[in-house]
């Protein structure tokens, strides 16, 4: 999923140099909610990793 949010942030980045500000925009908002729900599910996914006792895996 970060993978994903890589590429729109490219996509953004690439889209904003050649001048295409719609695309660049919509572009960086989906990146920005990609990379928001990774974060929230590895959260969840550390809370879940500590009440089960497992040491939680790199």
């Amino acid at each position: 999923m970060l993978g994903w949010a890589l590429g729109f942030f490219i996509v953004a980045l690439v889209a904003g140099i050649l001048g295409f500000g719609g695309i660049a925009g919509a572009a960086a908002e989906i990146a920005k909610i990609i990379f928001f729900i990774f974060i929230v599910l590895l959260v969840i996914s550390l809370i879940a990793g500590a009440v089960r006792g497992r040491p939680p895996k790199v």
